[in-house]
């Protein structure tokens, strides 16, 4: 399928010439019916000579309901331009151009109504040569009566060509559905009807609504029960355990992940000078229509403060209007859906001069080298096309950040490890602090020789095994039995205090049974060897001669014998080995 706005003067004849191409009545409401002209969106198919399907977004003309207009071409690749034939070119002709330039739309057609009423060479000059000064250029143009039916063929086969010349629709692409009708069905719930731009929906889907997840529970498209609808395509979703009440036109069914909600942008502006520009105006983007605050920036470019988030990303084009004097102020394209804040003096000048090198289009080295740290899911969400792997898994840094911290980890670690001698080096979160890095995993991608991560610190070359350490723990230990454990008083004139008892303790080169007591590393696993040997169950007593120890080393070593499992003690205090 393909999808088509009409533009053009109120009473031109839009909804005249859908009925007769489609035989289908766009006009949805009694009212529109009764006063005889479009007040809100109306939709209308039909198969074209080729085959092709194409479907009809039929806009107002009325220059009051231009935001519903506006709602409904918004999401559409494509226009057809109405000038009636007896009345020529007209404000709203011009408006609805104005809108569809702004908004970049590219292929158009020209068809010119009631060509029996007058000759419609005149008004296919002048509204050819319009056109022509926009995004559109040079249009084809028809003339047809809806009346007599005149020129219709004409336009099916022009319509067929329009179609063929639009870009292929990107259907693998994430799932933004811009919502310009919510109503209920009985026995359904709530519908939302919008055109699919790009990506596709099928039933069961998760997606998006607001801040929450909703489930689609039924699609049509062409008034058909279908499975699976691909882009390009105006659908109907039917979402499960939502209330009317809790969507609106505006709101979007977003795919998860794929988006993130901003209410701040930096854009370039395309028409009035962005100095020009009203402090406040309205944004029309999709189908959504939001109030913005504006601060110029550069000639061409502004910030736009906007009165509720929207799923904006890079490159999105949407349309400024000032309401109170029904003039589009122009296109705009967002450059910047994460600003940086502007709170310091010259910022604002700096800000201008980076958004003169940008073009909108959005690119992932240009991203990652503004931006120098970022998660990559953080850039999809921009709309950043992620072609190239991260730098750490989840991650993309700026190369010369990274070559930076790359340089910086050593020294740091050096100087920790000056600092604390008696630790078996840094702590990786400590040495993320120190780097003001938001993930561990960072970090330890950081970690190469000579430097080696162990137990959670990170430790250069050989230090982490604290020769030094060992060797005085070498002399406590010279002499005595194999459980005997030196006296505090020993370990003190040694240089052995509580501090460098513990930083033995965390690397392995002892074993603390309680303060100031302590035993060579592999203790417990000779203690259990021994004790083994000796009849069981065995008490305390027996089980101190077996070692050759005293009972204040007896006592904590089975204990924590016990809590190894390597012993079990019984109800009588007596044990046996596991």
């Amino acid at each position: 399928m393909h999808v088509v706005a009409t533009a053009g003067h109120v009473d031109h004849g839009k909804s005249t010439l859908v009925r007769a191409l489609t035989g289908m009545e766009p006009d949805r409401w009694a009212e529109e019916r009764r006063r005889g002209m479009t007040i809100d969106l109306g939709f209308a198919w039909t198969t074209l000579p080729s085959g092709a399907t194409v479907a009809f977004v039929d806009v107002p003309g009325h220059e009051r309901f231009v935001p519903n207009m506006l709602a409904g071409v918004g999401p559409v690749p494509a226009a057809m331009i109405v000038v009636a034939a007896d009345e020529g070119w007209m404000p709203q002709s011009a408006e609805h151009l104005a809108a569809l330039a702004a908004l970049d739309v590219r292929h158009g057609l020209l068809v010119v109504t009631r060509s029996d009423l007058a000759d419609p060479s005149a008004a296919i000059t002048e509204a050819r040569a319009e056109i022509a000064k926009t995004s559109l250029g040079a249009v084809p143009a028809v003339a047809v009566s809806g009346a007599t039916g005149a020129g219709l063929d004409d336009l099916r086969l022009e319509m067929d060509a329009l179609l063929e010349a639009l870009p292929a629709p990107q259907r693998e692409a994430p799932v933004r559905l811009w919502i310009d009708r919510a109503f209920t069905v009985k026995g359904a719930g709530t519908v939302v009807t919008g055109t699919l731009g790009a990506g596709r929906i099928k039933i069961g889907d998760e997606l998006r609504l607001g801040d929450r997840t909703v489930r689609v529970r039924g699609l049509q498209s062409m008034g058909a029960a279908e499975t699976e609808v691909a882009a390009v395509a105006r659908i109907a979703v039917n979402l499960r355990g939502v209330e009317k009440d809790a969507v609106s036109r505006g709101d979007a069914l977003l795919s998860p992940g794929h988006f993130r909600d901003t209410d701040l942008i930096d854009v370039r502006v395309h028409g009035d000078a962005a100095t020009d520009l009203p402090a406040a105006i309205t944004l029309h983007v999709g189908s959504a229509a939001v109030p913005v605050r504006v601060r110029p920036l550069g000639a061409d470019t502004a910030r736009l403060r906007l009165a509720r988030p929207l799923p904006l990303r890079i490159g999105d084009r949407a349309l400024l209007r000032d309401p109170g004097k029904h003039h589009v102020a122009g296109g705009v394209t967002v450059l910047d859906v994460v600003p940086p804040g502007l709170g310091r003096r010259g910022a604002a000048a700096a800000r201008a001069a980076d958004l003169s090198r940008m073009d909108g289009v959005p690119d992932l080295a240009a991203e990652v080298a503004r931006r120098r740290l970022i998660r990559a899911g953080d850039l999809a969400a921009m709309g950043v096309p992620l072609s190239s792997p991260p730098t750490v898994p989840g991650w993309f840094v700026a190369p010369d950040l990274w070559s930076d911290l790359s340089d910086r980890v050593e020294s740091e670690v050096a100087s920790y490890q000056k600092q604390n001698p008696l630790e078996p080096g840094m702590p990786v979160d400590a040495l993320r602090h120190r780097l003001k890095l938001p993930d561990r995993a960072l970090v330890e991608a950081l970690i190469r020789p000579p430097l080696s991560l162990r137990n959670g610190r990170v430790a250069a070359g050989d230090k982490s095994d604290m020769s030094e350490l060992a060797g005085l723990i070498d002399q406590a230990f010279s002499g005595l039995a194999p459980f005997a454990a030196p006296e505090a008083n020993d370990l003190t004139a040694l240089g052995l205090g509580p501090r460098q008892l513990a930083a033995a303790v965390r690397i392995g080169l002892l074993i603390q049974l309680a303060p100031q007591v302590v035993l060579r590393a592999g203790a417990l696993d000779e203690a259990g060897t021994v004790l083994s040997k000796v009849s069981t169950p065995f008490t305390l007593s027996e089980a101190r001669r077996a070692l050759g120890t005293t009972r204040r080393v007896a006592v904590p070593l089975l204990e924590l014998l016990d809590r190894r499992g390597i012993t079990q003690r019984h109800a009588d205090d007596r044990r046996t080995v596991t």
